[in-house]
């Protein structure tokens, strides 16, 4: 009750522009100008943490939320590890694996691919590629097959159950040397992770056919594991390198991705500054629209001290036109930028190449949080843009301002 004169008085100013279009006008600007800034950081930001997001749980659906790896030539003591690793109540699962590279050949085409052998039986546990299969399965992978990527299967004109050559890298001994290792597989499944990079160049064989494909006997690359708690991978990761001991290279997500989530928050970061200066561009016109109101009241504001209006009053009442300015802009932003994030989610206006993007359309995605921050950062600079003004209006001299009227 004790502000309500205030509140009236500011009110008032903004609303008396009948008479004074050129003020008005600069207003109505202001609050354009705050409602731009905060639309475009809105759905900037809805757009950064919707490709963060994404990248997030195609990686997670791709690859184990931890990652156990021995020396170059493979654990051999895979049991072992699988044994303290599942004894834990904090992790879900875990299965062996095998990652090594391959060239893949087909009617003279040759390729590079990311060759890993998988248990099809636990794969599912801390994967989800038997979910992104589209045609075959994981369990129908035998010693002689291979499942492949779509875009893979799309790029070289292949299909399920041709038969392709696999060549190793490592090499094996024959009558005329070392050669390569080479073998026939069969294409008996196409996956789909929607990820450009994972879907050319990634082929998944057995656990069985990859030792022997590569030569490695019983020994494995390492050991995935999916934890319950995806944010404290990195603490588990930390307690199984003390329970596994020397000789062993445990990993979390992200520091698997670290490059690049870190490039994505550094990303959004600058993207948050930049846009806040066309916030802090419309609060320049906040200031000059209390200046000019402050030069056009003067008289007003004279008649308020001499019938009692305190200094801190009547810097009150522009702090207070000022606000209302910063808080309608923020509102209408808000609104504008929910609105345009919520058209990008639902109707896909912008289509990407997938062979240059990670994606094929912008996600988008709205977090209470970064609609917060926005929120209270253009509040906060139209607060800080009525500081200088109301200090003006407050320091008038009564005396003089009557005394030319």
């Amino acid at each position: 009750m004790k502000h309500i004169f205030e509140w009236k008085v500011a009110l008032g100013h903004i609303r008396s522009r009948r008479h004074h279009a050129f003020i008005s006008l600069i207003t109505v600007i202001s609050v354009l100008g705050v409602a731009i800034g905060v639309a475009a950081l809105v759905t900037v930001i809805a757009v950064m943490t919707g490709f963060s997001t994404y990248m997030q749980d195609r990686i997670l659906g791709t690859t184990s939320h931890i990652l156990i790896q021995g020396p170059a030539a493979g654990i051999k003591d895979a049991d072992k590890i699988l044994n303290i690793v599942s004894s834990r109540n904090d992790v879900v699962a875990a299965s062996p694996f095998i990652a090594g590279q391959a060239l893949i050949k087909f009617e003279g085409d040759v390729t590079g691919v990311v060759v890993r052998g998988i248990d099809p039986a636990s794969e599912g546990g801390v994967t989800d590629l038997s979910g992104k299969m589209t045609i075959g399965s994981i369990d129908s992978l035998d010693e002689k097959g291979i499942v492949i990527g779509i875009e893979m299967m799309r790029i070289h004109g292949l299909k399920p159950g041709d038969t392709v050559t696999l060549v190793s890298p490592s090499e094996t001994s024959s009558p005329f040397g070392m050669i390569p290792r080479m073998r026939q597989f069969r294409i008996k499944g196409v996956f789909d992770t929607g990820m450009y990079q994972y879907d050319t160049g990634l082929v998944l064989m057995t656990l069985g056919a990859a030792q022997s494909f590569f030569g490695m006997g019983d020994r494995v690359t390492g050991v995935e594991v999916k934890v319950r708690d995806i944010y404290r991978a990195g603490s588990i990761a930390a307690s199984l390198r003390g329970d596994l001991g020397p000789g062993y290279r445990v990993r979390d997500w992200r520091e698997m991705n670290r490059n690049l989530f870190s490039a994505l928050k550094l990303e959004k970061m600058t993207m948050f500054v930049i846009l806040v200066l066309i916030i802090i561009v419309a609060a320049f016109n906040i200031v000059g629209t209390l200046i000019l109101t402050v030069m056009e009241k003067g008289k007003d504001i004279a008649i308020l001290k001499a019938m009692g209006a305190t200094r801190g009053a009547i810097g009150r009442i522009f702090m207070l036109e000022g606000l209302i300015i910063g808080l309608s802009g923020t509102f209408l932003g808000l609104l504008l930028g929910l609105a345009l994030s919520w058209t990008l989610a639902n109707y896909h206006l912008v289509e990407l190449p997938s062979s240059v993007y990670y994606v094929t359309t912008i996600p988008v995605r709205v977090k209470f949080l970064d609609v917060a921050a926005i929120s209270i950062s253009a509040v906060a600079v139209s607060f800080l843009a009525t500081l200088y003004p109301s200090r003006r209006a407050a320091s008038l001299d009564t005396i003089e301002v009557l005394r030319y009227e």
